[in-house]
């Protein structure tokens, strides 16, 4: 049963005893680490470390984003071979390309569905600076992914360029997202 007796011998309640943990019982959601509260706030945004290298916050939440099944030091390879070798192609720190491949790739307004009076609206909205991050670095990695290569720090290598150089599949999402949002100006109004 999903009832955890805290004294033997005690009454069964009825149903809503169960549900409510009245009676001397516990349901088990309840007592078994569900810290998560019900009301109030939760309190700010966990801090991401700054990675080993560059001492940067954002290429450590680039690697977060890359990693699959945990494997974070296969990640950290993949990135900081990346890096290396697109600002040995272009002659450019490799910190500063990130930053700039990063920036060529965020977008600044996007649509949002809005109901209004039965009909759903496409409704352009400004993009806020953490969504805009995100939202490049998961198209820098989708769109290196995408890409014809040997290995994943050569396609990263490559979008890292293309980006900076204001091409590529991350530049061309951003301009889609761009082009969408400018066809739907109209219902610009609707914004919430």
């Amino acid at each position: 049963s999903a009832v955890i007796w805290i004294r033997k011998g005690w009454q069964t309640g009825g149903r809503a005893a169960r549900a409510t943990g009245q009676n001397g019982r516990k349901t088990l959601l309840q007592g078994r680490g569900n810290n998560m509260p019900r009301r109030g706030k939760i309190t700010g945004k966990r801090k991401t470390p700054k990675d080993a290298v560059y001492g940067s916050e954002m290429v450590q939440k680039f690697i977060n984003k890359l990693m699959y099944s945990g494997k974070k030091s296969i990640a950290e390879t993949i990135v900081y071979g990346a890096m290396q070798d697109a600002a040995d192609k272009l002659k450019k720190e490799p910190l500063a390309l990130f930053l700039k491949a990063l920036e060529g790739a965020k977008p600044i307004m996007e649509v949002r569905p809005r109901r209004v009076g039965g009909a759903t609206y496409q409704v352009p909205i400004e993009v806020r600076e953490e969504r805009a991050v995100s939202l490049a670095m998961k198209w820098l990695r989708e769109y290196a992914r995408e890409r014809a290569g040997k290995s994943m720090i050569e396609k990263l290598s490559a979008e890292f360029v293309d980006a900076v150089n204001g091409t590529g599949g991350a530049v061309k999402k951003r301009e889609d997202t761009h082009k969408v949002a400018e066809s739907n100006r109209a219902f610009a109004h609707f914004r919430w």
